[in-house]
This record gives C-alpha cells, sequence and structure tokens, in this order.
C-alpha cells in the first residue's frame, strides 16, 4: 500500500471528494473553492463559488450541483456562473450546507451543520430530479457522510456528533426504517465523510483522527485502518479508471503544523474497489 499528495492545490479544508468520468470532484469549504482534479495530467480546474461549499456532484445533463450557505445551486463549468435552486434554510445565518452526494435514481441528498454546535438544529435535505428541496431525516446536529449499498436498496448514513452509522431502506427517494449498524465510540476522533466499497465496507474518515477506517455494516466491527499524515482526515472516495485508488481529503489544523496538512493524497494498493458514483438527475 501507498500513500502520497498529489495535485498542487492546498485546501483550507477539503471536503466532498466524489469520482466523476475520468476526474476527482471535490471542494474547499472555507475558501469557497470546486476543484476538478484530473490524476493522469495532474491539471486541475478550479471555480470561486463566492460561498462556503460543502458538496459538488456531476449532472447527468452536463455541469455541476453544488450545496453551501446559499443552498441548492448549478455550477456551469464554463462560464462559472452560478443558478440558485432552492435554499432550505435562508434565516440560520450559523448553519451552512456541508457533505453530500446522490443517490442511484439522481437524488441528490445534502445536509447542513451548526456551526454552533445547537444540537437538533441541522437537517439532511433531498433535491429531487423536478428540483424541489424536502426535509428528508432530521433533525441532526452536524450532517455528514452519505453513501448506497451495492443494489442501491439502503442508505447509510453519518451525524458526526452521534459516533455512529445509521442505515436506511431506501426507495424513490425515501429513507425508511432507521437503525444502527456501526458505532464509533473507540475511535477518540469524529467521523466525517464516508465511502463504500464493493464488499459493503464503510470507508469513514476521521477528522481530528488522521485515519480512514473502513467497517462492516453486517457485523459492526472495524476491518481495516489507513493512517494519514494529517490530523484533519476529512472525506473519501474512491476512483481511478477500475475504482481501486482511494482518494482523501484534509483541512488545516488550527494550531499543529504540518507539512502536507490541506492536501489531496492518494492511496494505492488497498486491493479492494469501489462503486461507481452516480449524478444528479435534474
Amino acid at each position: 500500500m501507498t500513500i502520497e499528495p498529489i495535485g498542487s492545490f492546498r485546501s483550507t479544508w477539503g471536503e466532498g471528494p466524489i469520482w466523476s468520468g475520468d476526474r476527482l470532484l471535490y471542494v474547499d469549504i472555507e475558501s469557497h473553492k470546486v476543484i476538478a482534479f484530473d490524476p493522469e495530467t495532474g491539471s486541475e480546474s478550479i471555480w470561486d463559488v463566492g460561498q462556503r461549499v460543502g458538496a459538488v456532484v456531476p449532472r447527468r445533463n452536463g455541469g455541476l450541483v453544488i450545496a453551501g450557505d446559499q443552498g441548492f445551486a448549478f455550477l456551469d463549468e464554463e462560464s462559472g456562473e452560478i443558478t440558485q435552486i432552492a435554499d432550505p434554510e435562508p434565516d440560520k445565518e450559523n448553519n451552512r450546507f456541508n457533505d453530500g452526494k446522490c443517490a442511484p435514481d439522481g437524488h441528490f441528498f445534502a445536509g447542513t451543520i451548526s456551526l454552533v454546535k445547537k444540537e437538533g438544529d441541522a437537517d439532511l435535505y433531498r433535491l429531487s430530479p423536478e428540483l424541489e428541496v424536502t426535509k428528508a431525516y432530521g433533525p441532526v446536529t452536524n450532517s455528514n457522510g452519505i453513501v448506497w449499498s451495492v443494489d442501491g436498496q439502503t442508505c447509510y448514513y453519518i451525524d458526526t456528533p452521534t459516533k455512529q452509522v445509521l442505515a436506511f431502506d431506501y426507495v424513490d427517494g425515501l429513507l425508511t426504517n432507521s437503525r444502527r449498524v456501526v458505532a464509533m465510540n473507540h475511535i477518540e476522533s469524529s467521523p466525517d465523510g464516508m465511502a463504500i466499497d464493493e464488499n459493503g465496507h464503510l470507508w469513514i474518515a476521521f477528522c481530528h483522527g488522521a485515519c480512514v477506517t473502513a467497517f462492516d455494516p453486517v457485523s459492526g466491527y472495524e476491518v481495516q485502518r489507513v493512517e494519514l499524515p494529517c490530523l484533519e482526515t476529512t472525506a473519501c472516495t474512491f476512483g481511478g479508471s477500475d475504482l481501486s485508488d482511494l482518494y482523501v481529503t484534509t483541512g488545516v489544523h488550527k494550531t499543529e503544523k504540518e507539512e502536507h496538512a490541506g492536501r489531496l493524497f492518494v492511496v494505492k494498493g488497498l486491493g479492494v474497489k469501489g462503486l461507481p458514483s452516480s449524478a444528479f438527475a435534474g
């Protein structure tokens, strides 16, 4: 197994990586940036979206969709133009959108975070292909990693302060039958972004924990761990031509000085592959 920093961009707080086509998309929340990285050429395209942005996903019809301070919006890659869709929390100035992903059926799920850690003041939202925004689950405090099972019938979700992964039955954009499948109290850091592999294992980045850890949602047990040289390990996704590389975003710690803080990392040689990402159907 090898772990190395890649690309030239250094995030203040990298997040939300997703493999799309032959490139990696991710965000730098605090610097208001959306980044597209091509690992073959090393080229980077960077868009300043003028707001803190927690998630980016590809759109089936071209372009990107973001979730940020001002809610959901389209991002035109050619012009950089932002077209507002909807903001479900216009009056909550202490909240912003955080992590998000698309379900296999094309719904975009993204949730908010209470920046003042007000318990239960945030929610997970669903943007439908018809551009309707509805509450999908809540209340939560720090909406974070979300992924779907191999068959698309189970959704896994993290509300960070709970230090657990919830599973839901998933049908036609609806989350039902909530149950806990993983508890992470044995790790003294915060579960953040999440990916899923071909075996159904959940790969969770641990903020303040300098690691990505894989769990089996059936047994609830930890099955593998990858140590990273950055305390603020924020999110991960599988990518590359055969989805066998694990890409990891990081952030800059408030006080610790780290050589590669904020860099994008790639982990090769894990011996497992991820699942293809889904695009927004709207």
